[in-house]
């Protein structure tokens, strides 16, 4: 009898999570969906559901070289990937690192690592301009790459301590018997079972960098021009239609990124579960 009931809850447990899947998509989907009209309106006053006239003229401007939309787009997308490598290289090793500790060193250590994101980041900022002043990094590039790591090498590395503490290292250990160093066995074995999280806290960092306005302003002193700085003076203006499709032109990465980044944990974990059946 429990099998048969079983057997007929299963579809019901199916649409169920079908039904939670639209929910979610829908929620999602539901803020982007006022930005789309907007970016195609030409008029839309109040009462109005939707617009009475529509207009390219906010898509017609982004898409003209002297608009800028290009080039901060560019930036963005340049800073944010610069300040996603560096975290990796960076933010592995520490992970792993803390993950071999003890709980009580590792706590305070991983503090400290959040001490930077604790602080508020407009004193940080503030700190960091007089600094990078003085060191000639002020109105930079890389003053700006410099300073999203604060806010994103934490990250980084809480996610890599994380997976590395929940992971098995046991085939890390055989193949150091078997005479690989603890590099070269981190390498091969270790650091591979470590892509889903590797990816993970990379989403997160490339995020992170890519929405900062407050650092990227006060650091790169309105002369490093990224997508978010275009994105507030536009608001800022009262132009609603140029700052919607500038909003979706914001979002696009993140979307495409994530989408990517979910189907390879997908395939991975369902290749890594045919593997752990075989």
């Amino acid at each position: 009898m429990g099998e048969v009931r079983s057997q007929h809850d299963a579809p019901e447990g199916v649409w169920l999570g079908r039904l939670v899947i639209a929910g979610i998509v829908v929620l999602v989907l539901l803020p982007v969906l006022p930005l789309a009209l907007y970016s195609f309106a030409g008029r839309w006053l109040y009462p109005d559901i939707l617009p009475s006239d529509w207009s390219l003229r906010a898509w017609e401007y982004i898409a003209r070289e002297r608009s800028g939309v290009l080039e901060a787009t560019l930036t963005s997308l340049g800073i944010a990937g610069l300040v996603t490598a560096i975290c990796v290289v960076l933010g592995v090793p520490a992970g792993r690192g803390l993950a071999s500790l003890t709980p009580g060193p590792r706590a305070a250590l991983e503090l400290l690592f959040f001490a930077p994101v604790i602080v508020p980041a407009l004193a940080v900022a503030l700190g960091l301009h007089i600094v990078f002043i003085r060191a000639g990094l002020a109105d930079t590039v890389i003053g700006v790459v410099i300073a999203h790591l604060l806010p994103t090498l934490p990250y980084m590395v809480l996610v890599m301590t994380s997976t590395f503490t929940n992971s098995d290292n046991e085939l890390e250990y055989q193949a150091r018997t078997l005479g690989a160093g603890p590099v070269r066995a981190f390498l091969i074995v270790g650091l591979p079972t470590a892509v889903p999280g590797v990816l993970t806290g990379a989403l997160f960092v490339f995020l992170i960098s890519w929405s900062q306005y407050a650092l990227t302003l006060l650091i790169g002193g309105g002369r490093v021009l990224t997508l978010p700085l275009l994105l507030f003076a536009f608001a800022s203006a009262g132009d609603l239609a140029v700052t919607a499709a500038l909003g979706l032109v914001f979002l696009a990465p993140a979307v495409v990124i994530l989408t990517l980044t979910a189907r390879f944990l997908t395939g991975r974990s369902v290749a890594l579960a045919g593997v752990a059946g075989k």
